[in-house]
């Protein structure tokens, strides 16, 4: 490395945000630049390790280790300590389509397999990646690049998501004919209409859309693929389908009052959100509104986070969001060992912005609804709860026992589900007849990609279940892959 004592001459610095108070009044994204100095002094903390970490991308226990993608960070951490930012800017973008969503959403696996996170605090990785994307823009080094010549080969990918956006920037410079078709009326799936604009602005995310429609893949909206236009014609149409629609039947909870108004899932609300922001910046009311009421998110994950973020900045009156699970320790548990991504108590954006206004961590740890009270008008005005303790089951497996004498009575004008998803929607696998597992995912090998239907892969959430962005990458850049061998016999792609 370039200063091999740098982790003992710097401390870790991250992109900061706007204070909370001052980012909760508009939807802009709250990241503040750190100076070039600052970040050459983050990339100098990238240690000589030996053996790095942070890029290994494998699995354990279920947990990734280090990045999915295979980021190759030391490098471009050293090129950025030295100044060169076009090289390194090189170097990302070698394993990764699409740093600038990545920098800005990933939770950063790879900080958790951070050699020196063994001691002190890891590298700003995510930052650096961040920063280097963002000044290749600005810099006017990232244009369009078209393939020199094509294949005579049509793909068509069925979601615009990071897992299909992913497949077909890949699909593209192998030279073929690609076309993303999404059923909204703006490309980029959960980018756009899933993570709220203050954390990834879709300017953003519409500048590399354009930039691949110049490189020549064609994007058809407002077409749902199931519906408009049935699944097979696809399979009729096409040389090869990749199926990267995502995990998005969300897990409901089916108690009592359920179905009172005031309750929705988590993904109506963000939608909604953001798709009148867009449209109007709010003025047209198509959304559903928090202001002045009391809100209550179920469940925890980057998706109750925006909830919270996004209930903040409508105004609400009172927040609480819960958690059936454990409050985390402060630091790993003994069963958390690094280089696994470390399960440890913070304060994400949302929560530090409800501190801010009501004065403490707006989550309550270990609550279980039981069922919601309706106002006689057919609105939730209320939700019962009971505490629950995680003991061993009979086959070893943990489940939560309800704690007598612990139930409890909360206010609540809307209830938000955050609770997870289990798996894809329906309509296009039934058609295509294509296997699904035990989870209702398409079935179809990591690495391989190829379902039970020949021609026809599947990538992305839709295969694997609910993940992270960089795993979305990873398989729709996998699948593309597989798919050029299959079409050509043979591939470059990486």
């Amino acid at each position: 490395m370039g200063k091999p004592t740098g982790f003992m001459e710097f401390d870790r610095q991250t992109i900061p945000y706007k204070k909370p108070k001052d980012r909760v009044k508009d939807w802009d994204e709250f990241y503040i630049e750190l100076s070039e100095e600052e970040l050459q002094k983050q990339g100098a903390r990238c240690m000589d390790c030996g053996i790095p970490f942070c890029h290994t991308g494998i699995e354990h226990n279920g947990k990734a280790l280090g990045c999915p993608i295979n980021n190759l960070i030391p490098e471009w951490n050293d090129l950025v300590y030295r100044g060169k930012w076009k090289e390194a800017l090189h170097r990302l973008h070698k394993t990764n389509n699409f740093p600038e969503f990545t920098g800005r959403v990933c939770p950063a696996p790879c900080e958790g397999s951070c050699v020196l996170g063994i001691t002190d605090p890891p590298v700003a990785i995510k930052s650096i990646e961040q920063s280097i994307i963002d000044k290749g823009f600005e810099e006017g080094w990232v244009k369009p690049n078209p393939p020199e010549k094509r294949t005579g080969k049509e793909v068509a990918i069925v979601g615009s998501g990071p897992a299909g956006l992913a497949a077909a920037d890949q699909l593209n410079k192998a030279g073929h004919k690609v076309t993303v078709y999404e059923r909204n009326d703006r490309i980029g799936g959960l980018l756009t209409y899933g993570i709220p604009n203050m954390k990834l602005d879709k300017s953003i995310v519409k500048r590399r859309v354009d930039l691949m429609a110049e490189e020549g893949v064609e994007f058809v909206t407002n077409t749902e693929i199931g519906t408009d236009i049935p699944a097979p014609k696809l399979k009729k149409d096409f040389d090869a389908v990749i199926l990267a629609g995502g995990a998005t039947k969300p897990r409901d909870l089916p108690i009592e009052g359920r179905d009172l108004d005031g309750i929705h899932f988590a993904m109506e609300f963000l939608h909604a959100d953001t798709k009148s922001l867009l449209d109007s910046d709010h003025e047209d009311g198509n959304f559903i509104s928090a202001k002045d009421k009391n809100v209550i998110v179920i469940g925890g994950g980057d998706t109750g986070t925006d909830c919270v973020s996004t209930s903040m900045r409508h105004g609400c009156k009172d927040l609480t969001q819960f958690e059936i699970l454990p409050k985390p320790p402060s630091s790993r548990a003994q069963d958390n060992p690094w280089p696994e991504w470390p399960n440890i108590y913070k304060i994400d954006y949302g929560q530090a912005e409800a501190k801010e206004k009501f004065g403490d961590d707006p989550r309550e740890y270990q609550v279980m609804t039981k069922k919601f009270e309706s106002d006689g008008n057919g609105n939730v005005k209320a939700l019962h709860t009971v505490r629950v303790e995680w003991k061993s089951g009979e086959n070893g497996s943990m489940k939560p026992v309800e704690i007598e004498g612990t139930e409890k009575v909360w206010e609540a004008d809307l209830v938000l589900l955050a609770m997870g998803f289990l798996g894809p929607e329906d309509p296009v696998l039934e058609q295509l007849d294509v296997e699904r597992d035990d989870r209702s995912n398409a079935k179809a090998e990591h690495g391989d990609y190829h379902t039970s239907v020949e021609g026809v892969f599947a990538a992305g959430d839709m295969r694997r279940g609910q993940s992270l962005i960089v795993w979305a990458i990873n398989e729709g850049r996998g699948a593309a892959r597989e798919c050029d061998r299959w079409l050509m016999g043979s591939t470059e792609l990486p």
